[in-house]
């Protein structure tokens, strides 16, 4: 899985994969709960879409949560697995640079992804709160996902957790607070662990009030030192807390970058770089865990 391509290689790479990102015909999307997400609006008003002056998707008003499926052809596939989390402050989702773009990437690379949409918790008006509802889709779709790990050919054991930003603080909470499902349930969803085998998170907003051991997943951590110091400088105490907790960690913080790059073929410099960096660590975590 471990490829070092040129930068030039790799933005050319890129600029495809993205362009073909958002062909929303060749990849499935699946409700969490095909009857209704529990505690939803019903019958909400639709999502809303609004594109930037630079063509990006932003979504708001989820009150269906989802999972958009890049699965990678099977010739490549690793059986590893990613739930990606875009960010937005719990006000709206930023679906490319933190969303599609990821997917596509990893996909490319044999690893499937999971785009998921989530309530919004601090959207005006809204009704949803972060553990309450949005903390609760993510864990509803690991649990989706690892239920159709025979059918889309991945491994239960490697299914983790991607966030950014708001969507980092989400997967944090993920891999603090997970069960290992409910085995009379009705719902064979919910008959599943929502246990990531692993987290990486970008840029996140730091989860307060959560506590680590051995058994936390293993955790990439990537942000840039000119973030605000509650994000560059909490990833580096976060990371001190999971190593001290005895749990497997590893920080990258770059000079010179600030919030919110995501995956963009505009990228620049030892950032645009980030991705690789992320497949040869989840390689090692693999390597670690079958030595």
């Amino acid at each position: 899985m471990r490829i070092s391509p040129t930068a030039a290689v790799m933005t050319a790479t890129l600029s495809l994969l993205i362009a073909n990102a958002h062909a929303a015909d060749s990849h499935r999307v699946l409700a969490l709960w095909p009857d209704g997400a529990p505690g939803s609006v019903v019958q909400g008003s639709p999502e809303k879409i609004r594109i930037t002056d630079s063509g990006e998707h932003i979504v708001s008003n989820v009150h269906a949560p989802s999972i958009t499926v890049y699965l990678p052809a099977l010739k490549k596939s690793t059986g590893a697995a990613v739930l990606v989390i875009p960010g937005g402050g719990h006000l709206e989702l930023w679906m490319d640079h933190e969303g599609y773009n990821v997917g596509a990437f990893l996909a490319d690379h044999g690893i499937a992804a999971f785009i998921l949409k989530y309530r919004l918790a601090h959207e005006e008006g809204s009704t949803y709160t972060v553990e309450g509802h949005a903390l609760a889709d993510v864990q509803r779709a690991l649990r989706l996902v690892r239920s159709q790990s025979a059918q889309w050919r991945l491994d239960p054991q490697r299914i983790g957790v991607m966030g950014f930003s708001a969507g980092g603080e989400l997967a944090a909470l993920g891999a603090a607070r997970y069960d290992s499902g409910a085995p009379d349930s009705a719902d064979p969803v919910e008959r599943q662990s929502s246990r990531p085998s692993f987290q990486a998170l970008l840029y996140p907003a730091i989860p307060q009030g959560v506590s680590f051991s051995r058994e936390t997943p293993p955790a990439f951590l990537l942000g840039g030192a000119e973030d605000q110091p509650a994000i560059s400088l909490g990833l580096a105490e976060f990371y001190l807390a999971l190593r001290r907790a005895g749990a497997h960690a590893e920080l990258h913080i770059y000079e010179g970058v600030g919030h919110g790059f995501g995956l963009r073929v505009s990228n620049i410099g030892p950032i645009a770089a980030w991705p690789q960096r992320f497949l040869e660590w989840l390689e090692q975590e693999d390597r670690e865990r079958r030595d």
